[in-house]
């Protein structure tokens, strides 16, 4: 399977690293088309959890949105999982959060609401599939050239974040943890929520809602307090 995947995309560059493999943009040799190619190694996991990634990739390829990653192929090894997504050249919400820092801009009202608007519909459409995503957060958002927002990477890490990955065991940036989530209780729907409030905040603010010195600190945060009003620049409405 991973001669078919050399056979028939050239890989350009490594663009992310993780603890259980890499993300690559690829080029389909006979499209002449950029991809995202994550490879997840496989070879240190039981044989459940292998089951488990599988099942994972059959959930990617049925899901149809326009405000979602698309799913294209899969390769499937004893070492490791080859799974080819689209790519969004534009990069993703994080990258475009902090150029907007260096440039001292802010985002405009109507493209808050733009983006905003967007990334509900794709959470609405996995919700209503009765899939949690778990990592809502701005490097998993990503934007195309027109402008269209496309929700990613969930699936695969869930699986493998943990062997007996059951709905309360702790998944995803500290940042944008629900407080259900920082107390071990049950995880639901309400939390992918949560991490969209912390999205549109910062998307709002260019800050996070909360931050701290280290996780314990967030966790107080998160759980006790609220955070700061965002600018007056925006109305009352948003």
């Amino acid at each position: 399977m991973e001669q078919q995947y050399k056979a028939e995309y050239e890989e350009i560059q490594c663009i992310g690293r993780g603890n259980f493999g890499a993300a690559y943009l690829v080029r389909h040799i006979a499209e002449n088309k950029k991809y995202i190619a994550k490879k997840v190694m496989l070879s240190g996991l039981k044989q459940k959890e292998k089951e488990g990634a599988m099942l994972e990739v059959n959930l990617l390829k049925n899901l149809d949105h326009p405000n979602i990653v698309a799913y294209k192929q899969s390769y499937f090894t004893l070492e490791q999982l080859i799974i080819i997504m689209e790519y969004c050249e534009v990069g993703d919400i994080s990258y475009h959060i902090k150029r907007k820092v260096k440039n001292k801009e802010f985002f405009s009202e109507q493209e808050i609401f733009n983006y905003f608007i967007q990334i509900c519909l794709a959470l609405e459409y996995v919700h209503g599939r009765r899939i949690i995503h778990r990592d809502l957060k701005s490097q998993n958002i990503f934007l195309t050239g027109n402008n269209t927002i496309k929700l990613g990477d969930f699936g695969i890490s869930r699986v493998l974040e943990n062997s007996n990955a059951m709905a309360n065991t702790v998944v995803g940036t500290p940042y944008y943890m629900s407080p259900e989530a920082c107390q071990s209780q049950p995880y639901t729907s309400k939390s992918d929520v949560w991490s969209l409030g912390i999205i549109l905040y910062e998307l709002c603010t260019l800050e996070h809602a909360f931050s701290a010195d280290n996780l314990l600190g967030l966790v107080f945060k998160i759980v006790q307090e609220k955070p700061a009003p965002i600018p007056n620049r925006y109305s009352n409405e948003l």
